[in-house]
């Protein structure tokens, strides 16, 4: 008896201590950590343009060497340090498996969600940890109570999930649905948030928001839009998913009701990582999509139930967390958008050629959409990769018909080099 008794209390004392959320601080993350103090009299506009530095961010990378990959808004790989993490956390939780969930697994959960919240900027009774963007706004789009005849504002380049979302509530509960169209190349703010504010009717119930559009990499003024609407009564939901942890920002700061993103977009964490965020005063008139009587209609608890979930994923969340805050928020904003217009600069004037993305500095950031006339999208992106083993996605929509670029932090100037040399070739 005594035996087995201290079985278990040595199990549940290994389980504690090995569910330390790892992050291997290896060579790599050594010498960032080394540039950085020697850079630290530098502004992270200077710092952005700093080469050297950021081949030692670059390293921290494994992307293939078979081609040129400038499709990150997908799915952005993760540091080798956080990979390693997770592979960490995999090995040990497998090897404790049911013990682990039904103990340990839900201080470490609520741990995970704190470091995201500080992230974040809010409080941690605000934050949902999902598994992408789409369930996180699916998750307020069905848990709405629409009355027939509500009005929806949307627009033409938002999200296609979320639209198809709004599509089938309409059907079921005869919603209206009211489309903006966007200029690619806006003058100023109130041009934006005058489409918008156009668009409101004494019906309107609620309006959807890219932050960052994924097809063209316009930046919208999210502030004005969502005071605007709170001047009418109107409610915002954010789409962040390209704008969390690629954007210097803290979520109340854009003054969203409700504000969702993709984890394993620009924070590099696993695939299957998002987040919903949510003001407390709305979450008790939002239904959760699965059923959780243990949880307070006013707690965001109830919107974490969907069953067994692989909780490898959220914890290594704790370890890109680490990886972006030692780069930090503001070096990486102005890294990516350095990137952008590295490229978009030297192309922008060739014969041809059209940026289908804003060129004022402030309203985008890494993404940017070209075409070439005579070329449709998709002949585009395969002709980056088959003639120069460069890989792009091709956008096809009524509004925006180009190629979405996407460079991260390991991809060197070299690389965009080479990417505009394929341009020129064409042009």
């Amino acid at each position: 008896m005594n035996t087995r008794r201290t079985a278990i209390q040595n199990l549940g004392a290994f389980a504690l201590g090995s569910m330390s959320l790892p992050f291997f601080h290896s060579s790599h993350t050594q010498n960032i950590q080394k540039a950085l103090d020697e850079r630290a009299h530098l502004s992270a506009e200077e710092i952005a343009e700093d080469d050297t530095f950021w081949y030692q961010v670059q390293k921290a990378f494994n992307p293939s060497p078979h081609f040129i990959n400038l499709e990150n808004g997908y799915f952005s790989p993760q540091a080798t340090e956080v990979m390693e993490a997770q592979i960490a956390n995999i090995r040990r939780i497998n090897h404790i498996p049911s013990y682990y969930m039904r103990t340990d697994q839900f201080e470490d959960h609520l741990n995970v969600k704190k470091q995201l919240a500080d992230l974040a900027g809010c409080s941690h009774e605000e934050i949902v940890i999902t598994r992408n963007t789409t369930e996180s706004i699916n998750t307020v789009i069905m848990g709405m109570d629409f009355e027939k005849g509500e009005e929806v504002i949307l627009c033409d380049q938002d999200y296609g999930s979320m639209q198809e979302q709004f599509k089938q509530q309409a059907e079921r509960k005869g919603i209206v649905l009211k489309y903006v169209e966007l200029p690619l190349h806006p003058k100023r703010d109130d041009e934006i948030v005058g489409i918008y504010e156009k668009a409101i009717t004494p019906q309107t119930r609620i309006m959807l928001v890219s932050q960052l559009i994924n097809i063209s990499g316009q930046v919208l003024p999210v502030r004005k839009i969502c005071d605007m609407a709170h001047s009418h009564g109107v409610e915002v939901i954010v789409d962040g998913a390209h704008a969390f942890a690629q954007l210097d920002f803290k979520i109340p700061d854009l003054g969203a009701d409700y504000f969702a993103a993709s984890l394993h977009k620009w924070l590099c964490c696993p695939l299957g990582a998002g987040i919903l965020y949510m003001k407390k005063e709305h979450i008790p008139k939002i239904w959760p999509l699965y059923g959780d009587v243990a949880a307070p209609k006013d707690s965001i608890r109830k919107f974490e139930h969907i069953g067994t979930r692989p909780v490898t994923t959220p914890l290594t969340i704790s370890s890109a967390i680490k990886f972006h805050e030692m780069i930090g928020s503001k070096r990486k904003q102005e890294r990516l958008r350095y990137l952008q217009r590295y490229w978009t600069d030297k192309v922008r004037d060739l014969p041809k050629v059209n940026i289908n993305t804003p060129i004022d500095r402030e309203r985008s950031c890494a993404i940017a959409n070209i075409a070439v006339e005579g070329m449709k999208p998709h002949e585009l992106s395969k002709y980056f990769f088959e003639e120069h083993r460069i890989f792009t996605v091709a956008i096809n929509r009524k509004s925006v018909k180009g190629v979405r670029v996407t460079p991260h932090l390991y991809t060197s100037t070299k690389d965009l080099d080479k990417f505009v040399a394929a341009i020129e070739a064409l042009s």
